[in-house]
Formats: structure tokens, sequence, C-alpha cells
């Protein structure tokens, strides 16, 4: 039977300039590949240590790349290794398959969402009239699911943010800081439902998982064992759970460390 391992992506395994800036380690820089450009721009970097750790788990395992990026953003990214079978997008709300859509599974998210929660005009009206043109850069909707904003950070009001999460809860929506951008998310759109649907179909009886927001906290949840790294949300809150092991390494190096557990569990399950 297949381990799968579903992992997010962006301050997980690969990396901004702007959160390199945030992690780098000092004084040693590890040597970084690029693996994502985006108008003739280098965007995103993991270490090249990690990129061959990367290869070899995609040999070892069902590697889903699970991320809250719509699937034009995913598709920008060029991880090295075998080309995923599946990816997981739009927080859960898009299943690729061989870099296609399924469209059932899109269906039955987009119905699930109209049943559950209040619909994303509402949140885009509120975040229009709430947030402040003095620290707000960018509105933003993905794949007709979600919302977020880029934001000024250091700008931000930290009451603005708590005031949203409340108004939020109350309509079945979540909302979430990571970086520069405020996601507010339907509760019902979860990584975890993507990443069940996927474990249905490839038979693994065993998950693994990382990420650092707290949009990854129920991705983490659902997998028999879990990382995430020294930075992030969940860093930041202290967060854990009996199966999740907290890592100390933050950045680019968080990354290595990850996909070495990741291979070192797959590998011990291998001989089961």
């Amino acid at each position: 039977m297949p381990v799968l391992v579903a992992s997010d992506l962006d301050r997980t395994l690969i990396y901004s300039a702007a959160a390199l800036a945030l992690t780098m380690p000092d004084p040693r820089a590890p040597r970084l590949l690029c693996v994502e450009v985006h108008e003739s721009r280098p965007l995103s970097y993991m270490t090249e240590t990690a990129a061959q750790l990367l290869t070899d788990l995609g040999d070892a395992a069902v590697f889903v790349p699970t991320t809250t990026r719509t699937r034009k953003q995913y598709q920008r990214i060029n991880l090295p290794g075998p080309a995923p079978k599946y990816a997981i997008c739009a927080n859960g709300g898009h299943i690729l398959v061989d870099g296609v859509a399924d469209q059932d599974w899109s269906a039955r998210v987009a119905a699930r969402l109209a049943e559950q929660c209040a619909p994303l005009a509402e949140v885009q009206d509120h975040l229009m009239a709430s947030a402040s043109p003095a620290w707000v850069r960018k509105h933003r909707v993905a794949e007709d699911l979600f919302a977020y904003l880029v934001v000024e950070r250091e700008l931000l009001p930290e009451e603005w943010v708590k005031e949203l999460a409340v108004w939020a809860e109350n309509r079945g929506w979540t909302v979430s800081l990571q970086g520069r951008k405020i996601y507010a998310v339907p509760k019902p759109l979860t990584k975890s439902a993507a990443v069940h649907e996927v474990v249905r179909r490839t038979g693994a009886d065993l998950t693994l998982a990382a990420g650092d927001s707290l949009l990854d906290a129920d991705l983490l949840l659902a997998a028999d064992q879990g990382w995430r790294p020294g930075h992030g949300e969940l860093a930041d809150a202290d967060w854990t759970a009996p199966a999740i092991s907290a890592l100390p390494e933050r950045g680019v190096l968080a990354g290595e460390r990850i996909l070495r557990e990741f291979l070192k569990a797959t590998r011990t399950e291998a001989p089961r």
C-alpha cells in the first residue's frame, strides 16, 4: 500500500525572496534552486539539498502538493522530481489529476459551500468596506472560492484582524494571516477533505503531512504523522497535537528537515 505525502508549499517547502529574508540562516547561506518564475522574474526557491530530497521522495511515495494557491499560481511552480499525479489547489477546492481539475470534486465542493456558509460576495463587500486603503495594496478573489488581501504588514492594525476573525466566524468563514496576505476562507473549504479523497483514490495506508499556517492545521490533524516548521502562524501560536512534531528549524532549512522526515517515515513504512 502506498505512502501518501501531502505537503503545503509556500513557507513550508518553497520560499519567496521575502520569506528568505525573514528566515535565511546566518552566516552560512545554503545553495538555492529557483522553482518558480513569473513574468521573467524568479519568485520562489528551495535549497539544492531539498530539491534532491524531494526527487527521492517522489520516487518513494505518492507526493501530493497541497496549497492555498489557485491552479494558475500552482502551475507556475516547477518542482524537482517526478511530476505529481495529484495536486490540491485553492485550499482543497480543486484536485488536479495529471494537471487537470477533477470536475466532480469541484462541483461537490461548490455545493457544500453554498449550503454551509455565507456567500463570497458578502465577504468581499465587508472586506472592501472595512479595510483601509492606507494599508491594503490589493483585493483578490481566488477561484470564486475565497478572498484575500495583500497588505502592508507593518501598517496593519491587529485589532482589525481580530474583529474580522470574529465577523467571519459568525458567517462560517475563517481568517488567516500569512506574510503580507490576509485570507478569508469558508470553513468547509479544507485541505484535509481533499486529501481524504486522494487517499481514497490511491488506497494509501499511511498519510504524512506538513504545513506552517492555520489553514494547514486541519491537514496536519488528518495525517497519521505531521510536521510544522519553527516559523509561521502555527509556530507563533505554539500549536501542536499528539501526532505533530514541532521542528526547531526555520526557513529553507526547515524545508530540508521536513523532507528528511518524510523520507525517513516512508522508508520505515516500506518493508511493512
